[in-house]
């Protein structure tokens, strides 16, 4: 019997990955062994850095290691794939054009949700914070222009204290600080006068900055996090999925 389950191609970082398996096992509501999601994990921490090579940094194509895990997940007979790398989906169509297995965009996803709960009507500003890779690229602020927000970028000075956050708090293992993070989600959020971004909503558009999203909260603030919502996204298809290939006689 093939039962489905769906593949996760991580380790951009590890610990972001860890974050979102732990968002997927939360999510599950699951009492017992056999309530949990079936799924199999690529931590591949080899993958090069996806910002180093957009940049031109680097010369390490990050696209044939990412490409293998995904030849790999097909070949074993994966349902569905995810990429908990926001900075990796500058590659999505291509990863795509590899495999007839469904390839979910976290993006797009992230971009529906805000839609659906921060509509541009009353929220209208939109902060990005993520890789130096993700702003050079262009992917988010596609995404948002097109559903009719504006696209509110860091300068240089605030994309170095974004970055740091990635690089220094969480990539590096290093103590996460909360001070840290919400200074940098009040500047966007600040809405006072001499205020430059005056912000309505704040997308988190990295995993590492998931990964203190996870670790500090903050539910009253108008807070997009990609990585969540794709864990969502994630479990609502893998359990629509479990449903669809249960037996009859579980019916």
């Amino acid at each position: 019997m093939r039962r489905p389950f769906f593949a996760v191609i991580g380790g951009m970082g590890t610990l972001a990955t860890e974050s979102y398996i732990r968002l997927i096992d939360k999510m599950s509501d699951a009492t017992t062994d056999q309530d949990f999601l079936d799924y199999v994990v690529f931590n591949d921490a080899s993958v090069p850095d996806r910002t180093d090579f957009m940049l031109g940094d680097s010369n390490d194509d990050p696209f044939p290691v990412i490409a293998d895990d995904i030849e790999k997940a097909t070949s074993i007979g994966a349902s569905f794939i995810t990429i908990p790398c926001n900075t990796a989906h500058f590659m999505l169509p291509r990863f795509q054009e590899l495999t007839d297995v469904p390839i979910l965009n976290m993006l797009t996803g992230a971009v529906e949700r805000m839609k659906a709960t921060l509509p541009v009507s009353t929220h209208p500003r939109v902060g990005f914070m993520g890789t130096e890779g993700s702003r050079h690229s262009g992917l988010y602020q596609r995404e948002i222009e097109a559903a009719g927000y504006t696209f509110i970028e860091p300068d240089d000075g605030l994309q170095k204290r974004i970055d740091s956050l990635i690089y220094d708090d969480v990539k590096s293992g290093g103590p996460l600080s909360l001070e840290r993070y919400r200074s940098v989600i009040d500047t966007f959020l600040d809405k006072s006068p001499a205020a430059k971004y005056r912000c309505d909503i704040v997308v988190l558009g990295c995993t590492e900055l998931s990964v203190l999203n996870e670790a500090f909260p903050l539910p009253d603030l108008p807070i997009i996090d990609a990585q969540t919502i794709l864990a969502e996204d994630t479990v609502a298809r893998a359990k629509a999925l479990r449903q669809i290939n249960k037996p009859h006689s579980e019916s």
